[in-house]
């Protein structure tokens, strides 16, 4: 019920979103064109972009009909739509005489209504909304968090929070355009269509289109983002309800026990057979979610391993499940080899549609759930960190069922923390990019030649040369730069490469094999992407701020820097 009512609050709230508000202007400015009098075109606009909304959310988030189509392809669509409305408002007479010449003046007039601003036309409206369905989609935290953690194990549940989200979203919209609409109806000039202030709406419409269709549209959000008092991500992301599971602080048994759900969705078994939690009934249990480009998930996992060779033949079993964070994370040949590198010997399945996942209403990587011999989950614990107390709950329920045990497993304790002055996990991808300047902004553009900004304060980062910017990955076109300023001792790189590449690697503006401060994957200043995976570039001595510097050949891409101390 609060995802319910937070998913409709959501949407009220996306109204203020940077992403929307360079659009309001064409919600409101179709809603009062042509016959000011015409009461219904606000409730058409909004309802045919909540209908090209939730389709588009079904077809190129629900799905992968629509897998090969460029995204950018959608941008253009909207925009040109957009354009073209503005143009044939502005231009009515030239749009008449053109389609008369031609001879398609009846079959043209029959496709747009007479115009989208003639009186009582339903179409024009009908597609001002269905051309900003799009471009409205992901602009709220909580829309983005429906999409990534629940639509992949829930999909019914799914599209009512998207519908209840769509809802509050229609509800303001339709507001201010019928407020807008009753304000101009007193304004006897609005109303005539060839009258200064239909061209002025009309050459709203073309401005806007052409920065959707340019891209541009999000170097404006990203201004009204730095120059409003607020933070609107912030306080959307104050709706989406934390993790269910409630856990008692110190505590080894750190949870209320409840029935552990069982596994479903898996795929792809790796060192066994399929396993189901019922078929486990009697042995303790771990449940570990974990995905192989993690670097915190590959800190944790020699502690799984480790407890799982010390205690196997007591009772205990450990299943690893394997829920991606990256689309090349769901390869199965990618995760059996991850799994062969890591030495990994215990069960491990894949969770690509993340059912297993939500059943357990998990949201983190690495999270372990400790399950004893009568299916009750004992002990959650997310992240790094514990292996102790985790070990400590282990033997404890393995003795619970009498098991005779003897020493510890031989793996040292880590608390693995983590330095409040430490860089934080970097997204280079426009869906969770963070910390970047330069120019342009990514997410403005699909791809561009980017100029590196001049200087850095601590944890940003800039691009020089041309890349493609996806909502997951940075691809360079040619070679090009990328500079980081860091603070960290450890610094890690997901990157990959359908052929091995090699980038060079350079530490405040040395190569960094004349450091001490080279990673485990460098060699004479240069690591070598092939494979998709997580790769070590700078292992400092002690923390340090220092500026990191990759030259990338053409076809590299880049996912996200993660780092240690």
């Amino acid at each position: 019920m609060f995802l319910l009512l937070g998913s409709f609050i959501a949407g009220l709230l996306t109204v203020i979103a940077p992403c929307v508000l360079p659009l309001l202007p064409v919600i409101i400015g179709g809603s009062v064109s042509g016959d000011a009098t015409d009461s219904k075109r606000p409730y058409i606009i909004i309802a045919s972009l909540s209908v090209s909304l939730i389709l588009f959310t079904l077809l190129l988030k629900a799905t992968t009909l629509l897998i090969n189509i460029p995204p950018e392809s959608i941008r253009y669509l909207s925009g040109g739509i957009i354009i073209a409305l503005g143009l044939l408002t502005l231009f009515p007479l030239t749009y008449a005489n053109l389609m008369a010449s031609v001879g398609i003046e009846q079959r043209a007039q029959g496709l747009l209504g007479k115009g989208f601003a003639a009186k009582n036309s339903w179409k024009g409206p009908v597609i001002i909304g269905a051309a900003l369905g799009p471009v409205f989609s992901s602009c709220s935290p909580v829309y983005g968090y429906i999409l990534a953690n629940i639509l992949p194990g829930n999909f019914i549940q799914a599209m009512i929070l998207i519908i209840f989200y769509v809802l509050g979203l229609s509800a303001i919209l339709l507001l201010i355009s019928a407020y807008g609409q009753k304000a101009i109806r007193r304004l006897k000039f609005a109303s005539n269509p060839r009258g200064w202030f239909q061209r002025a709406i009309a050459i709203l419409f073309i401005v806007v289109g052409l920065l959707v269709f340019t891209g541009t549209d999000k170097s404006v959000q990203t201004w009204v983002s730095n120059h409003t008092p607020f933070n609107f991500d912030q306080l959307s992301a104050s709706l989406i309800p934390e993790s269910t599971t409630k856990q008692i602080d110190g505590a080894i048994f750190n949870v209320v026990p409840y029935d552990a759900p069982e596994l479903t969705g898996l795929t792809n078994w790796i060192n066994s057979n399929p396993q189901t939690l019922k078929d486990l009934r009697g042995k303790v249990v771990l449940v570990d979610f974990w995905t192989y480009s993690c670097i915190n998930c590959i800190r944790s996992v020699p502690y799984v391993q480790s407890w799982y060779d010390t205690y196997k033949d007591q009772g205990f079993v450990a299943l690893g499940i394997h829920a991606p964070e990256f689309a090349f994370e769901k390869v199965p040949k990618n995760v059996e080899k991850a799994v062969g590198e890591y030495k990994l010997t215990y069960p491990i399945a894949m969770d690509n549609d993340k059912q297993t996942w939500a059943a357990f209403e998990n949201q983190y990587w690495p999270a372990h759930y400790l399950i004893d011999q009568e299916g009750k989950v004992r002990r959650v614990h997310f992240g790094e960190g514990e292996y102790d107390k985790t070990e400590t709950a282990i033997r404890t329920l393995l003795e619970e069922k009498g098991a005779k045990l003897k020493g510890n497993s031989n793996t040292p304790t880590n608390t693995s923390g983590i330095r409040s002055d430490q860089t934080a996990e970097t997204y280079l991808g426009s869906l969770r990019v963070s910390n970047y300047v330069g120019s342009p902004a990514i997410g403005a553009v699909a791809q561009a030649t980017f100029m590196a900004a001049s200087s850095l304060n601590k944890n940003q980062w800039t691009l020089g040369g041309t890349w493609r910017i996806d909502s997951d990955m940075i691809t360079a076109q040619a070679e090009s730069t990328l500079t980081f300023k860091t603070s960290s001792k450890d610094v890690y790189l997901v990157a990959g490469s359908d052929s091995a590449q090699t980038i060079d690697v350079s530490l405040d503006g040395k190569p960094i094999s004349m450091t001490d401060s080279a990673g485990a994957d460098i060699q004479n200043s240069q690591v070598t992407i092939g494979d998709s995976k997580l790769y070590r570039l700078v292992a400092h001595p002690n923390f340090s701020t220092s500026t990191l510097q990759l030259t990338v050949p053409a076809g590299t891409h880049l996912s996200v820097f993660t780092f240690g101390s």
